[in-house]
């Protein structure tokens, strides 16, 4: 899979809002603690630890594409893996799961893939009927003052980057709606909000390099990253990035509601 190149470290050390977004995102998941759920593009593992900490009867199953946060993740988790299922997976095509699993939860993910159509019906088809989809990622005009000022600042960067940005996916409530409708839930909720997050000036430049513009860097050759991340921060002006989070909620429906990708069996 043609990842991100992250720097786990680094994501782990500045990536703050993600830590509120992941603790919010599990409460909507209202577990009893014996479930076993599915981590849709785990990372650096800070969810799954908090998930082992509300699932004392139950497993997790952690699916990300990057061997680097997998590997932050083992070794976050080192003497925590009893009940842990780690699968590296290309997020963009059907999950590597043998057996249903009773929710799944995904934070800071989708907005990297392309067809949410298509990753929502390959949810369904590893989740119990009945079971709970909860998610959280960049929707409609997240980064858009950020994205912006990377324009201004290097007008050619648009075309370096190309695939990258292609990954960005910053979805809108109406056809969230539509595809996870299409891909079999039901009991669907979904909305945009606002969530600007203010940054120390001094921090600034570190947080875009490593959450905001990390494809945007890797286009460029090392020596002009400081130049670039300098002008994207002048451009930007206040060190404010313009998060806009779609969350969502939907239920797993019956398995022949889930045109095309019958479920796996129970």
């Amino acid at each position: 899979m043609d990842t991100v190149p992250w720097d786990a470290e680094a994501y782990d050390q500045h990536a703050l809002p993600h830590v509120r977004w992941g603790l919010e995102t599990l409460k909507r998941l209202c577990l009893s603690g014996t479930e076993t759920v599915l981590d849709f593009g785990c990372g650096t593992g800070r969810d799954v630890a908090r998930l082992l900490d509300a699932l004392p009867h139950g497993r997790v199953i952690a699916v990300d594409g990057s061997p680097v946060m997998l590997a932050r993740l083992r070794q976050r988790l080192a003497h925590r893996l009893d009940r842990v299922e780690i699968i590296q997976a290309d997020l963009r095509r059907p999950l590597p799961v043998a057996t249903p699993v009773d929710a799944v939860m995904s934070v800071a993910t989708l907005h990297w893939l392309p067809d949410h159509a298509t990753v929502f019906s390959h949810i369904a088809a590893v989740l119990r009927p009945g079971g709970r989809f909860v998610a959280e990622a960049g929707g409609a005009g997240n980064l858009a003052a950020v994205l912006a000022a990377v324009a201004r600042a290097r007008p050619d960067l648009a075309h370096l980057t190309a695939p990258a940005r292609q990954r960005r996916t910053f979805a809108g409530v109406d056809e969230t709606i539509r595809n996870l409708t299409a891909a079999g839930f039901v009991k669907i909720e979904a909305e945009l909000a606002a969530d600007p997050m203010p940054v120390p000036a001094e921090t600034f430049e570190d947080v875009l390099a490593s959450i905001v513009l990390v494809p945007e860097l890797s286009a460029l050759p090392v020596a002009e990253r400081p130049g670039f991340l300098r002008a994207v921060a002048a451009e930007i002006g206040e060190p404010v990035v313009d998060w806009v989070r779609l969350r969502l909620a939907a239920t797993r429906g019956s398995p022949d509601a889930i045109p095309g990708h019958p479920a796996v069996s129970i």
